[in-house]
């Protein structure tokens, strides 16, 4: 383990430019740009073009449809796991790839959720 990490610790060395701090700190805000005009050119930009703009009835529907699927998944994925558990059926494969799938999308539900009604 001890090799390996002082291998990629070598590796990391090389990757890296070897004045790449100085460089980033040498350039900052002395350089003329204030910290100041740079957080205005970030907070400029907030408004979205009408194409990219989605409503938010859509934004529930899709998380509706994701929802229903998830749901689906899991059904499917609990139906496998008591057909192994109480049949003896060798269904393992596929309950452990609907099992990843319902993990998936669950993760991408809660992001997607987050993401678009977050602080509410």
């Amino acid at each position: 383990m001890r090799k390996l990490w002082l291998a990629s610790l070598f590796l990391l060395t090389l990757i890296v430019p070897a004045g790449a701090h100085s460089v980033a700190v040498a350039a900052g805000p002395s350089e003329g740009a204030s910290s100041e005009m740079i957080m205005q050119q970030f907070a400029g930009d907030d408004e979205e073009s009408p194409e990219r703009k989605i409503t938010t009835k859509r934004k529930h529907q899709v998380l509706a449809i994701m929802g229903i699927a998830l749901l689906v998944l899991l059904v499917i994925t609990g139906t496998l796991g008591v057909a192994m558990v109480a049949f003896g059926k060798n269904v393992f494969v596929p309950h452990m790839i609907f099992a990843g799938l319902s993990l998936t999308l669950a993760i991408a539900h809660a992001a997607t959720s987050i993401a678009w009604f977050w602080p509410y």
